[in-house]
């Protein structure tokens, strides 16, 4: 079955809404991309959206712009150490938006959207000695 993102077919007092009209294909939805972390090579998919335009799916990441005092430098991703997406999440090594990630640097949290930017970017995440 489709995914759709439509409005949903129930109101909040749980009766049905009988719709004035079909479903439409710019309201179909798809699947995520749970872009994972490799070590080998990165992959992405290009996907045409509603009015020709484009999304850029990162499907497997390798390396990740780091920022640190308004500089950039393109690293290595070594792990997820946390996703408040899903914690399940970092057992499988897929980075979303607000991701902890492991680097050759340190730790940086996730600022991209890796499934429709095609691009991860983070920001060193600045640790306190205890």
């Amino acid at each position: 079955m489709a995914i759709w993102q439509g409005r949903s077919l129930k109101k909040p007092s749980g009766g049905r809404i009988i719709l004035a009209r079909k479903k439409r294909k710019r309201e179909l939805g798809r699947e995520p991309a749970f872009t994972r972390v490799v070590e080998d090579k990165e992959e992405r998919k290009i996907i045409r959206t509603y009015g020709g335009n484009r999304k850029v799916r990162l499907v497997k990441a390798v390396y990740a712009n780091v920022f640190e005092n308004g500089k950039g430098r393109k690293v290595r991703i070594l792990s997820v150490v946390e996703n408040p997406a899903n914690r399940q999440y970092v057992r499988r090594n897929i980075i979303t938006k607000g991701a902890i990630i492991q680097t050759e640097v340190g730790k940086a949290i996730v600022t991209s959207r890796p499934g429709q930017d095609g691009v991860v970017n983070a920001v060193l995440i600045k640790e306190e000695n205890a």
